[in-house]
């Protein structure tokens, strides 16, 4: 009897060391670290820390870890990993590390590199070429930067990036320097002129995209991680103030996204974990603050607060995760990008008025709408915006006079971006997202019909149009390691040359950044 209990509960023990819990550290190294970072600080992906993850619920995180994601270029690991391995990495990222990483003022300005002190180098391009019909291609496959002449379409400059460039890079008014947000919170301003970083500042661990101020003189960051708002002096990158991002009940969010509205002069920020909105004025005039309901402000009612750089609250319906300004800038239209497994706080689109600020409008847009990268337009004499959708194979155009949807137009596949210019009659949208991810395909702008479809490489990705200053080319990217830009005679659609880049997943015409052009992202 003695020795069959010894050897049960030797044999207890040891299917105990056999089927002990797998260890997290090593799988997330091996198959996370690449996309999400050391130390789970984001890198090309999030910050997998427990205060990012607040939207996500560790069922839905399991489901993603083993399946995917829709629309992200995160993979499914279910052929990769057993069950419990999936699951030992579902508990390991809701986990608190031993030490929470802090970004503040002190490291913040310790990261600080100026390479070149402000006015020191020559006011005119080291170059011949249009500085104002240059492009700026991000080339993420090596994490280089190229400066391309957009008349010769040729390389005139190429120079390292940080990892993992995101959110687009933003221009001074006047087109000579442009700055970068890297998704480890790295900023770097460029002078285009001379070629040169001139500086460089780490403004968060986790950032999600920067904004310029309409007068050139701010540089605003906007983090995941910690949850802030990052305000730099655009001259130097020197730290100007950092605004936490906390509402009134005192709960923090990452933001989803930060813009300039030079007209209104002012930053507008979404926040992702909170169904606000936030206006901050640069103008030094900008009239004060007043936090809450306010009978009548000029009887003492409340205390006022600056008026430059005191956020201006909108709340609500539905957290946004992108959004897009009218011409005018008097409107924003945003939506929320429901979580898998859904969210409950996401309702198609809404419309807010940012002068009595509140919702004015609910657009029932389907899927997931990437308004961010909408195109505005006239239509029949009307003013009209229309985005590709991350889900769906559907382009919306909506009525910016009701808010109503004009119409539903089927396309080859959930989209990305889509793209135009003043002078084109056709709209470019590709289908990256989808199965015919090689297509590329051209909405005429005046019977908002799909009247072409281009492979520019059949079999690869095809995304992200932006053309020439004049509008009469198109350069689109072969969105591959090996990839290319093609460049395209936006009237006769005819290919005129394709240049070899490693995986160039933007490029951006300095001349219709600067003037807000309506056919590109602001």
């Amino acid at each position: 009897m003695k020795k069959t209990l010894l050897f049960a509960a030797w044999f207890v023990s040891q299917g105990a060391i056999v089927h002990a819990a797998p260890d997290p550290a090593p799988l997330y190294q091996q198959h996370c670290v690449a996309c999400h970072g050391v130390d789970r600080l984001g890198g090309l992906g999030p910050a997998l820390l427990p205060q990012n993850l607040d939207r996500l619920k560790k069922p839905e995180a399991l489901a993603v870890i083993t399946a995917g994601r829709s629309a992200t270029q995160m993979q499914g690991f279910k052929d990769q990993l057993k069950p419990e391995e999936i699951q030992a990495l579902a508990d390991f990222i809701y986990t608190p590390p031993a030490v929470m990483p802090q970004w503040g003022e002190p490291e913040i300005r310790a990261s600080r590199y100026e390479a070149v002190k402000p006015g020191s180098l020559p006011d005119k391009p080291s170059f011949r070429a249009d500085p104002l019909n240059l492009f700026v291609v991000v080339e993420a496959g090596d994490h280089h930067v190229t400066i391309l002449d957009g008349d010769k379409f040729e390389p005139i400059h190429r120079f390292p990036s940080r990892f993992a460039l995101h959110g687009g890079p933003k221009f001074t008014p006047d087109g000579r320097y442009v700055f970068f947000a890297s998704r480890d919170g790295w900023i770097s301003k460029f002078d285009i002129y001379n070629l040169k970083v001139v500086a460089e500042i780490r403004a968060g661990i986790n950032t999600r995209n920067i904004a310029v101020s309409g007068d050139g003189q701010w540089v605003m960051a906007a983090n995941y991680l910690p949850q802030t708002l990052v305000l730099l002096k655009a001259a130097d990158l020197s730290l100007e103030r950092i605004i936490p991002v906390v509402n009134e009940a005192g709960k923090g969010s990452r933001v989803s996204a930060v813009y300039d509205a030079a007209p209104r002069k002012s930053f507008v920020a979404a926040l992702k974990d909170i169904p606000e909105l936030w206006e901050m004025s640069y103008d030094p005039k900008a009239k004060p603050v007043f936090k809450g309901y306010v009978h009548d402000y000029k009887m003492g009612e409340a205390v006022a607060l600056p008026g430059q750089w005191t956020p201006r609250v909108t709340q609500l319906d539905a957290i946004l995760d992108d959004f897009f300004f009218s011409q005018n800038y008097a409107y924003v239209l945003g939506a929320a990008r429901p979580a898998d497994g859904g969210n409950p706080t996401a309702s198609g689109g809404q419309v807010v008025n940012l002068d009595i600020r509140r919702k004015i409008a609910d657009l029932p847009l389907p899927g997931l709408p990437h308004l961010g990268s909408g195109i505005s337009w006239t239509y029949q004499g009307r003013p009209v915006m229309a985005t590709p959708n991350l889900k769906d194979g559907v382009v919306s155009v909506i009525d910016m006079k009701d808010w109503k949807i004009i119409k539903e137009i089927k396309t080859a596949g959930p989209a990305f971006f889509m793209r135009s210019h003043e002078n084109t009659p056709y709209a470019w949208v590709d289908a990256m997202m989808g199965q015919d991810k090689d297509t590329m395909q051209l909405l005429d702008k005046n019977t908002l019909e799909i009247v072409k479809t281009l492979r520019p490489e059949p079999g690869k990705t095809a995304a992200h149009t932006e053309f020439t200053r004049d509008g009469k080319y198109a350069l689109v990217s072969i969105w591959e390691d090996e990839g290319a830009l093609v460049i395209y005679d936006a009237a006769t659609l005819k290919e005129v040359k394709r240049l070899p880049m490693r995986k160039p997943v933007g490029k951006y015409n300095v001349y219709n950044k600067i003037t807000r052009s309506e056919g590109t992202s602001h």
